[in-house]
C-alpha cells in the first residue's frame, strides 16, 4: 500500500456531488481551495495570526478525484523570510474512503503574514 504525503496531515474531507464538473470528477478549483485552507492553517499557526495567500507555484494534477474519495492535504513550512512563508502541501485521496491512497496534485504556496490592517508583518521567530 502507498503511504501518503510528505509532511504532517492538515485537511481531510470527502469529495461530495455538489464539487463535479461535467465529466463527473471533482473540479480542479474545489482540491486548490482544500489545499488553500489547509496551506492557511500551517501558516496562521507558524505566524500565530492573519495569514493570506499571495501564490502557488506550478500546479498539476496528477490524477482526478472522484465523488466519494476522501481528499487528505499534507503539508510542511519549507522556508520562512521576514513577512511570508513558503508552505509544500501534497493533496492525496482514499478511493472510495477504503482504497488505496493515491497522490493528485501537489504545489507551493507562498503566504504573507498580515497585521490588524491587513498589512504585511514579520513572522514571529519559531
Amino acid at each position: 500500500m502507498v503511504e501518503p504525503g510528505r509532511g504532517e496531515l492538515i485537511l481531510r474531507t470527502v469529495a461530495m456531488p455538489a464539487d463535479t464538473n461535467t465529466s463527473g470528477d471533482i473540479f480542479g478549483g474545489w482540491v486548490l481551495s482544500q489545499m488553500d485552507q489547509a496551506g492557511g492553517v500551517i501558516a496562521a499557526e507558524r505566524a500565530r495570526g492573519r495569514v493570506a495567500t499571495v501564490a502557488v507555484n506550478a500546479m498539476q494534477f496528477i490524477s482526478p478525484v472522484k465523488v466519494g474519495d476522501v481528499l487528505g492535504v499534507y503539508g510542511e513550512v519549507q522556508k520562512v523570510g521576514r513577512t511570508s512563508m513558503t508552505i509544500r502541501l501534497e493533496a492525496w485521496v482514499r478511493r472510495g474512503m477504503i482504497g488505496d491512497h493515491e497522490k493528485v496534485t501537489e504545489a507551493v504556496f507562498t503566504l504573507v503574514a498580515l497585521d490588524a490592517q491587513g498589512r504585511p508583518r514579520p513572522v514571529p521567530e519559531a
